[in-house]
C-alpha cells in the first residue's frame, strides 16, 4: 500500500494547478479517496468530527445491498435453472456452457449452479451501468471542476437490482444516463436531486420500452419460457390462483419470479438492519411505509370489489410480493430525496405506504406500484418539509407570544 499510496503522490503532479492535465483532477481524485482516506484537512476552526463522511456513508450502503445482490444472483439462476428443467437438453447458451464447465450441472438443485448462472446476468448489467453511469459522473464533474461524489456506488448497484434478467444491455445504458443526467445532475448533482436516479432510470425504461421491462417473458432469463409476476397473477386471477403454487414463506425468501434484486424481503431485512445499526437509513420511513400499507390493505379489503380480486389481498402478501420492502428500504430512505424532517419521514413514509396499495389495487395496469409511489412523493417531500416546519413556527409564536 506504501508503494501504491508514493506512485499516487508522484502522479498528482501532473494534475495541479497549471499542469497539463489540470482540468481531469477529478478524475485522478476520484480514484485516489476511493482507495486512500482523504489527506486534506482543515487547519483552522472550526472542526467537526465524526467517524463518517459521504464516502463511508455510501460504502455502507452499498455493503446494506450486498443480501440483495446475492439473491439477485441465486434467485436468476434458479429460475433459469428450474424453467430448463422442463424443456429439455437441447438448449445452448454460453452461459450455460460456462455454468456446466464450473459446476458440471444445471441442477435448479445446485446453490452453485444457481448462483454461476444468475452471475452471469446479473454482473454484464452491473457493469454497464457503472461504466455509462461513472462515464457521465466524470464529465460533469470535470465540467463544474468539482470532485466526483461516491453517491453514484450506491446508484450503480441500485439500479441493477430492479431490473429484469433479460433486459437488454444498450437499454441499461441510455437509462442511465437518462437516471443520472435528468434525475440527478440537472439539478446539481449529489444531495441536490429531488428525485430518486436509479428509480428515474426504472420509470425511463418502464415507459419508453415497456416490453423488455414488463410482460410474462421478460421476468425468467430463458428464450421462449414465460413467467408472470406473483403480483401480475394475483391482479388477473386473484391471490386463490397464486397460493395453490407459492407459499407467503417462499415470497418472503424471495424465489419467485420478478425483479433481480428486490423479490426478497429477507435479504432486504438484513439491509435494513445494516442501514439502521449505522443510522444511515430513516426507521421511521419504513415503519410508516408498513404502516401506511396495513392502513390501505385493511380498507380497500373492507371496501370490497366482486371484479377486482386485488380488493381481497391482505396487508402481508403486500409486504412479499412486488418491489414493497426493497422500495420501503432502499429508496424511500434515500436522504436526499426524503424528507429531513422526522415528522415530515412519518407523513412521507405513510404516504408511500397507502398509495402503494391504492395504486396495485384500483389501478390494474400498474400491479406493481411501488416504484410510481416513491417519485411522486420525491417531489413532493420538500412541500411537507415545508409545511411541517411552518407548523413548528406558528406553534413557536404561539407559545412565546
Amino acid at each position: 500500500m506504501k508503494i501504491l499510496r508514493k506512485l499516487l503522490d508522484k502522479q498528482e503532479q501532473m494534475f495541479a494547478k497549471g499542469k497539463p492535465l489540470e482540468r481531469f483532477y477529478p478524475a485522478f481524485e476520484a480514484g485516489d479517496t476511493f482507495l486512500f482516506t482523504a489527506s486534506k484537512v482543515n487547519k483552522n476552526a472550526p472542526f467537526v468530527r465524526d467517524s463518517i463522511d459521504l464516502k463511508r456513508l455510501m460504502i455502507m450502503v452499498f455493503i446494506a445491498l450486498g443480501p440483495c445482490a446475492l439473491m439477485a444472483m441465486l434467485n436468476t439462476g434458479y429460475q433459469a435453472n428450474l424453467a430448463l428443467s422442463g424443456m429439455g437438453s437441447d438448449i445452448q447458451t454460453w452461459r450455460i456452457v460456462i455454468v456446466k464447465a464450473i459446476c458440471g450441472t444445471m441442477s435448479y438443485t445446485n446453490p452453485w449452479s444457481n448462483l454461476i448462472h444468475g452471475l452471469l446476468y446479473f454482473l454484464p448489467v452491473m457493469f454497464v451501468t457503472f461504466a455509462v453511469g461513472g462515464v457521465w459522473e466524470m464529465i460533469f464533474a470535470i465540467v463544474r471542476k468539482h470532485e466526483i461524489n461516491e453517491g453514484f456506488l450506491v446508484t450503480g448497484l441500485l439500479f441493477p437490482l430492479i431490473l429484469p434478467p433479460t433486459i437488454p444491455l444498450w437499454q441499461v445504458a441510455v437509462a442511465i444516463s437518462f437516471g443520472v443526467v435528468i434525475g440527478k445532475e440537472v439539478f446539481g448533482g449529489t444531495g441536490y436531486n429531488i428525485l430518486n436516479p436509479a428509480l428515474t432510470a426504472r420509470a425511463f425504461l418502464f415507459f419508453a420500452y415497456p416490453v423488455q421491462i414488463s410482460g410474462d417473458a421478460v421476468w425468467v432469463a430463458v428464450d421462449g419460457f414465460t413467467a408472470a409476476t406473483p403480483l401480475a397473477t394475483v391482479a388477473e386471477s386473484g391471490l386463490g390462483a397464486l397460493t395453490p403454487n407459492l407459499s407467503w414463506m417462499t415470497a418472503f425468501l424471495g424465489f419467485t419470479p420478478g425483479s433481480m434484486g428486490e423479490t426478497s424481503v429477507l435479504a432486504c431485512l438484513l439491509g435494513a438492519l445494516i442501514l439502521i445499526a449505522c443510522r444511515i437509513g430513516s426507521w421511521r420511513i419504513m415503519l410508516s411505509v408498513a404502516i401506511g400499507t396495513i392502513c390501505g390493505a385493511y380498507l380497500l379489503n373492507a371496501v370490497g370489489s366482486d371484479t377486482n380480486p386485488m380488493f381481497a389481498m391482505p396487508f402481508w402478501w403486500h409486504m412479499v410480493l412486488g418491489g414493497w420492502a426493497f422500495g420501503a428500504i432502499f429508496m424511500a430512505t434515500d436522504p436526499v430525496s426524503a424528507p429531513c424532517s422526522n415528522t415530515g419521514r412519518w407523513i412521507y413514509g405513510w404516504l408511500i405506504g397507502f398509495i402503494c396499495v391504492l395504486v396495485r389495487v384500483v389501478n390494474p395496469a400498474y400491479p406493481e406500484g411501488m416504484m410510481l409511489t416513491i417519485l411522486l412523493l420525491n417531489v413532493f417531500a420538500p412541500l411537507i418539509d415545508h409545511y411541517v416546519v411552518q407548523h413548528h413556527i406558528r406553534k413557536r409564536k404561539a407559545r412565546y407570544g
